[in-house]
């Protein structure tokens, strides 16, 4: 069996290159807000991750079962559709924030967000740090 390659890495792609690229040209605006405060929270700045993710910091992990790779500690996908905010290790502590951010969708790991018009930005940004404050405590750098 071929040994597991994982795809989703750092790239030299750069962001603002990305971002010309992204649909709708709504999608851009709320996207450059939540790298603002992510950026804000972590102090690293965005770096493109795969084809479509926007990471800040990274961390390596192994599993139980071997399995190791690298991750971004925080980000986000402006996609089509929505808006993909990665927030690892919050499934049980994002549950109290989720009443009042407003208007979200979760799934897959992801909070997806239509727009930033209806949501509570600063639920997003507790959020946000709760997400990397976590992650740091469980992977430190």
């Amino acid at each position: 069996m071929a040994a597991y390659q994982q795809k989703t890495l750092p790239t030299d792609v750069a962001v603002e290159a990305f971002l010309a690229t992204v649909e709708p040209p709504g999608r851009v605006q709320d996207a450059r807000q939540v790298m603002e405060l992510m950026h804000a929270v972590s102090g690293e700045p965005p770096v493109m991750w795969g084809a479509a993710i926007i990471g800040f910091g990274s961390y390596d992990y192994t599993y139980a079962s071997g399995h190791s790779g690298v991750a971004q500690r925080i980000g986000l996908s402006p996609r089509k559709a929505n808006l993909a905010v990665y927030l690892p290790g919050m499934r049980n502590e994002l549950q109290a924030f989720l009443p009042r951010l407003g208007k979200h969708k979760l799934g897959g790991g992801c909070l997806y967000l239509n727009g930033l018009a209806a949501v509570d930005l600063d639920v997003l940004h507790a959020m946000i740090a709760a997400s990397w404050d976590h992650i740091n405590r469980a992977y430190p750098a």
